[in-house]
């Protein structure tokens, strides 16, 4: 018996919008789905540590809160355990993952870990310097002003070298200085700038080409996607961001750019 995909949140404009769990939506989907995913996933901000040792949650209602409908609290093992299986169908479904992090108390072990079991394909790493240092919560603590992208290959080759990519020998630089921005709404306040996945969009795939997001948020990833003549996929698990998603992808067709004439559309949608 063969598998669908659920029915589609939003289909238009070559642009595809699940709400749902990713996990088991990537599971559907075949081999080579697209070209290049750029994502982000929840941080686990609220996995804390007290006297030296992880606390299963915290909940103190004042802490961390970025996102609405989702509690960004996993223990260290089932946040390793849950990427590690998303990775590996991110993998499946498309060549190349760009995995953009950042290293807090939450995610710090598990993280180390996933490098680790995922050494083999990830090609290489690169910094987002946001331009300013998020200040620390307590003291000895450093004050954190970039994240990291980790970007994977599927049957990755040993080397440096990328199997696909659009850019001329020293051009892609491996720190990207984007400035942070502002959130569109108050669903979701871990955005990053359009100009970030759009930097990834230009940089491996041709226009045509299909980009994913199963973290999509509030859609940054498919307005760039879309503003440079991809196509898009976008998996979320809040039904309110997919209104925005779709929002702010209504909003930007009339400013659709091109590869020679490149914006951050995202000044014009907040």
């Amino acid at each position: 018996m063969t598998k669908h995909i659920q029915k589609p949140y939003y289909k238009r404009d070559e642009v595809t919008i699940y709400n749902g769990d990713c996990l088991p939506i990537l599971k559907l989907m075949p081999e080579n789905h697209c070209d290049l995913i750029f994502t982000s996933p929840p941080y686990n901000m609220r996995n804390r540590v007290r006297n030296g040792k992880y606390t299963e949650r915290e909940k103190a209602g004042n802490f961390s809160v970025k996102y609405e409908s989702f509690d960004d609290c996993l223990t260290t093992e089932d946040y390793y355990k849950f990427h590690q299986e998303v990775l590996n169908e991110m993998l499946r479904v498309s060549p190349l993952v760009f995995w953009n992090i950042q290293v807090v108390t939450g995610n710090k072990e598990a993280l180390f870990k996933l490098i680790g079991y995922f050494a083999k394909v990830i090609k290489d790493i690169i910094i987002w310097d946001k331009g300013h240092a998020q200040p620390a919560a307590r003291s000895g603590v450093i004050n954190r002003g970039s994240e990291i992208i980790l970007v994977f290959e599927r049957n990755a080759t040993d080397g440096r070298t990328f199997r696909n990519y659009e850019f001329a020998r020293g051009e892609m630089d491996d720190v990207w200085r984007i400035p942070t921005e502002k959130s569109v709404t108050n669903l979701n306040r871990a955005v990053f700038p359009v100009a970030l996945p759009q930097k990834a969009i230009l940089g491996w795939t041709k226009p045509g080409d299909v980009v994913m997001d199963p973290f999509c948020g509030t859609g940054t990833t498919l307005v760039a996607a879309r503003a440079t003549g991809r196509k898009a996929i976008g998996i979320e698990l809040d039904e309110k961001q997919c209104d925005v998603s779709i929002d702010r992808l209504r909003q930007m067709m009339a400013f659709v750019t091109t590869e020679k004439d490149t914006i951050s559309v995202s000044s014009r949608l907040t």
